[in-house]
């Protein structure tokens, strides 16, 4: 797992910083998970593939493609998605021309629409 969670980090060009902030970590608890000095929690392992968008098990080494293609289900205009919700992110892959969105790109979308609602409240 080592080494699969420093190349997926590099490949994104993230720092260690960068992933321990995401999954609710110290840096140097990550920088262990890296090392091998620590052993991540389940729960860890579990934040660490949602936002690597890989699966637990490639991460575990159990499987050697590192995509990850969760069935997505349909959502229900009368219970809309809330994409400010870190959990959303987790059960759903947006994708724009058949590329999927990164989670620096989902909250680049989430601040312009709430920027050009402003704008148009504003009436300009």
């Amino acid at each position: 797992m080592l080494k699969r969670l420093a190349v997926l980090r590099k490949n994104r060009k993230w720092s260690l910083q960068y992933i321990a902030d995401r999954i609710g970590i110290a840096k140097s608890t990550y920088a262990g998970y890296e090392s091998g000095y620590r052993e991540p929690s389940l729960e860890s392992i579990r934040k660490l593939a949602d936002l690597l968008e890989t699966s637990v098990d490639y991460l575990l080494e159990r499987m050697d493609d590192p995509t990850f293609n969760p069935k997505v289900e349909e959502v229900k205009m009368s219970n809309p998605l809330e994409l400010t919700d870190e959990n959303s992110f987790i059960s759903v892959q947006l994708a724009v021309d058949g590329e999927p969105m990164s989670q620096d790109e989902l909250h680049q979308f989430i601040a312009f629409i709430r920027a050009k609602r402003q704008i148009e409240r504003k009436g300009m």
